[in-house]
């Protein structure tokens, strides 16, 4: 039997590799999205098939919108059936088609806004992540209750499209930065959770698939909270 000061190392090497490949896939997903949006913002003949003569999204954008909700969907709900390579082939599909749909960040903001905002969403995801992996505080219950601000935060959303109001649209985002901040370390500990309760000698195929759905989960997250901050602190052309 192993010295239990022995068994601690293993088990925390193991949590490192898990993660370590859970940002791993995160990063390449969001550089897919970053290059694709950059793309896509920049081609004539994509615009004109995401938006109309008037400036409004097509019927292929919003198509583009309810495919990447069924590629989450599908992953989250039946990652466990898949295969690996197909987990990752539809993980690398959504990021491709997200980035295709946040091109319009790039007709609204300036460059130079985006680039600082999204290094300020780097460094407070870095920060809520760092404090999710090495905090002691179980954040479950915390989680339960950022989840509820989630569905309210979908839900005022809805309902501002008809209102149109710049005022809660600014609340939401406020209210949305809070949110994904204490999401991002919910989800961070759930991930080195779920890396301690792996067994030994688990076949790297669920392994794969266990990360994949790790870096959907923080990519989201990620996404999200660059999402609100830029409505806060970017500067519109």
């Amino acid at each position: 039997m192993q010295p239990v000061s022995a068994q601690q190392t293993h088990a925390q090497v193991r949590v490192n590799e898990f993660i370590r490949s859970v940002y791993n896939w995160m990063a390449i997903g969001l550089a897919l999205t970053g290059f694709t949006a950059y793309y896509a913002a920049h081609s004539q003949a994509v615009l004109e098939l995401l938006f109309s003569a008037t400036g409004r999204p097509s019927m292929l954008f919003y198509g583009l919108i309810i495919g990447e909700l069924a590629l989450v969907f599908t992953l989250s709900a039946r990652v466990s059936k898949m295969k690996a390579s197909t987990a990752t082939n539809l993980f690398v599909l959504y990021s491709a088609l997200n980035g295709v749909t946040l091109s319009i960040i790039f007709l609204v903001y300036t460059s130079n806004s985006i680039t600082s905002v999204f290094f300020i969403c780097a460094a407070t995801f870095a920060a809520a992540s760092a404090f999710g992996m090495v905090t002691k505080k179980d954040l479950t219950s915390m989680g339960q209750f950022l989840f509820m601000g989630l569905i309210g935060i979908v839900i005022a959303s809805v309902v501002n499209m008809f209102m149109r109001s710049s005022g809660m649209a600014m609340i939401i985002s406020y209210i949305g930065v809070i949110v994904f901040v204490g999401l991002t370390a919910y989800d961070t500990q759930k991930l080195k959770h779920m890396a301690l309760s792996q067994p030994e000698g688990l076949d790297a195929g669920v392994i794969r698939k266990g990360a994949i759905l790790g870096a959907l989960t923080l990519y989201l997250d990620f996404i999200n909270l660059f999402l609100m901050l830029l409505r806060i602190l970017g500067d519109r052309k």
